[in-house]
């Protein structure tokens, strides 16, 4: 069973959230918690709040145990941004952008969770086998070929 949790409004860039979401990514509730509270960045502590709540949400309403959780995805959405003026020189402004984030954790009781690393090993591992199938024994690719050095054309310099 799945259980969410969403924070929303964040203040906070969503590119440098994602840097800490992408770390606990597939990992057990107590790995993920363990690792935010090592983590000095601000992100750290707004995710782990958000776990927390997941992990909550979890216990009461869908009456799962907090050992068995795993973080099956962590995803940080852009959220509105506050624009700001700061002053400039000559009376002219430039604009500061406040970036916010939507930061949303959803944890499964499931085993078995696939992460992005592995589905791209599955994929080149498939691709590597088709690629082993379509060429038969004693055949040549294009990169066994040896390519032969082109034979350089004269440069013909016009006399004026």
């Amino acid at each position: 069973m799945e259980v969410r949790s969403i924070y929303k409004y964040a203040r906070i860039s969503p590119f440098k959230a994602r840097e800490v979401t992408r770390e606990i990514q597939g990992l057990p509730v107590s790995a993920a918690l363990d690792l935010l509270a090592f983590t000095p960045k601000k992100a750290a502590f707004l995710i782990n709040k958000t776990l927390r709540s997941a992990i909550a949400n979890a216990e009461n309403n869908a009456n799962l145990k907090p050992d068995g959780l795993v973080v099956k995805e962590a995803v940080v959405g852009e959220g509105p941004t506050f624009k700001r003026i700061m002053a400039r020189a000559r009376g002219s402004a430039s604009r500061i952008l406040k970036r916010t984030s939507h930061i949303r954790i959803v944890l499964t009781d499931e085993i078995k969770v696939e992460t992005r690393e592995t589905r791209k090993g599955k994929q080149k591992a498939q691709q590597r086998a088709e690629k082993k199938k379509e060429i038969a024994p004693g055949e040549t690719t294009s990169s066994t070929i040896k390519k032969k050095p082109r034979a350089k054309k004269a440069v013909k310099k016009s006399n004026k």
